[in-house]
C-alpha cells in the first residue's frame, strides 16, 4: 500500500501558546513537516497558506476570500473554541473540515474565575493600596477594618452559560466557598428549563453573577445600561468569556455611581485593547482587568497542543473529530 503524502501545515500564530515552557512533541510526530509563525498579519495570510493542506490558527482570521485563495486546503485546526474568526459558511464550500479544540482548559478557567472572585469579594486592591500606600503604618491598631471584607459563603452565585465551565465554576464555588447557585436560563428564552432560574431574577438575587456563554449577535452587550441596573445593589460582575458581552461605558458608570460593588474581566474588545480603551483609562480598586489568561495555565496549553495532535490523526483517519457545523 502506497504510503499517504505527509501533509504541510502551517501554525499562523504559534506564539499565542508557547511561552517556552510546552512540549511540541505530540504535534511534530502528527505533523512532521509544520511550518510555525510567531504571528500573522493580514497580509501575510494568503501567502502563507499557499500550497497547505492544514492550517492551525488561535485567532488569525480566515475569511471567504482568504479560504477561496488556499487552493490546497483541506482542513481547518481551530487552537481554541471559539470559532467566530473563521468563515464557517465558506469553509464546506471548498471542501475544508474545520474543528476545534474542547475542554482543555476548564481547570485553570475555574481556578482564573474563583481567584477573581475571591480578590474582589476580600477587597485585596483595597488592602494592598493600604499597605502600600501607608495608611497600615500609620495605624494606631494592629489591624485595619475599614474598607470591610463580606464572606461568599451563603451568598448567590449567578451562572450565566451554564455549559462545561460554567458547570464546573458552580461546583468548585459550592464545594469550596459554601455559595449557592443560581442557574440562568438562556436570555431570552421564554420558557425555564427545569433547575434554571429566569435571567431578569438570575440578576435581582445573585450576590456574584459570572458569564460562561459564547459572543453571538444576540449576547453581544448582554450587560448594558438596562441589565447592569436590574442586578443587586453591590453585587459582583465576573466575566471569563468573551469581551463583547458586556458595554463598557455602561459598566463604568455602574461602577461610579455605586450600583455594582465591583468587577472583575479577563476579556475587553477589542483584544489587545487599545491604550485608550475606556476601561483602562481611569484604574479603579473594585475593577480588576487580566489579559485574556483565565485559558492559559501551562498544563492547559499543553493539553491543547496534544488535542489538536489527536484532531490532525483522526483527520488523517478519515474520522475526524470535534468538527465544527455550520
Amino acid at each position: 500500500m502506497t504510503p499517504m503524502p505527509i501533509p504541510k501545515a502551517v501554525f499562523l500564530d504559534a506564539g499565542t501558546l508557547d511561552g517556552g515552557d510546552l512540549d511540541w512533541q505530540p504535534l511534530k510526530d502528527a505533523l512532521p513537516d509544520l511550518v510555525c509563525h510567531d504571528h500573522t498579519s493580514p497580509e501575510a495570510r494568503i501567502e502563507r497558506l499557499r500550497d497547505q493542506d492544514i492550517v492551525i490558527t488561535n485567532k488569525v482570521p480566515l475569511d471567504r476570500n482568504t479560504l477561496q485563495a488556499a487552493e490546497r486546503l483541506r482542513l481547518i485546526c481551530v487552537a481554541a473554541t471559539g470559532t467566530d474568526h473563521i468563515d464557517i459558511g465558506a469553509a464546506p464550500e471548498r471542501g475544508i473540515t474545520v474543528c476545534n479544540v474542547r475542554d482543555y482548559a476548564t481547570p485553570s478557567v475555574v481556578q482564573h474565575t474563583l481567584a477573581l472572585i475571591l480578590a474582589l469579594r476580600a477587597r485585596l486592591m483595597d488592602w494592598r493600596e493600604a499597605v502600600h500606600g501607608g495608611r497600615w503604618s500609620a495605624s494606631p491598631h494592629f489591624s485595619l477594618l475599614r474598607p470591610g471584607i463580606e464572606e461568599l459563603a451563603g451568598q448567590a452565585l449567578g451562572i450565566v452559560g451554564y455549559g462545561t465551565l460554567g458547570q464546573a465554576v458552580a461546583r468548585a464555588a459550592e464545594a469550596a466557598l459554601g455559595m449557592r447557585i443560581l442557574i440562568s436560563e438562556r436570555p431570552g428564552r421564554e420558557r425555564t428549563r427545569p433547575g434554571r432560574l429566569p435571567f431578569e431574577t438570575v440578576l435581582a438575587e445573585a450576590d456574584v453573577l459570572s458569564l460562561h456563554l459564547p459572543l453571538a449577535p444576540d449576547t453581544r452587550h448582554l450587560m448594558n445600561a438596562d441589565t447592569l441596573a436590574q442586578m443587586k445593589p453591590g453585587a459582583l460582575l465576573v466575566n471569563t468569556a468573551r469581551g463583547g458581552l458586556v458595554e463598557p461605558l455602561a459598566l463604568l458608570q455602574a461602577l461610579d455611581q455605586g450600583h455594582l460593588g465591583g468587577a472583575a474581566l479577563d476579556v475587553l474588545e477589542p483584544e489587545p485593547p487599545p491604550h485608550d480603551h475606556p476601561l483602562l483609562r481611569h484604574p479603579r480598586p473594585n475593577l480588576i482587568i487580566t489579559p485574556h489568561v483565565a485559558w492559559a495555565s501551562r498544563a492547559a496549553r499543553q493539553r491543547l497542543l496534544e488535542q489538536l495532535a489527536r484532531i490532525v490523526r483522526a483527520w488523517q483517519a478519515g474520522a475526524p473529530i470535534n468538527e465544527v457545523i455550520p
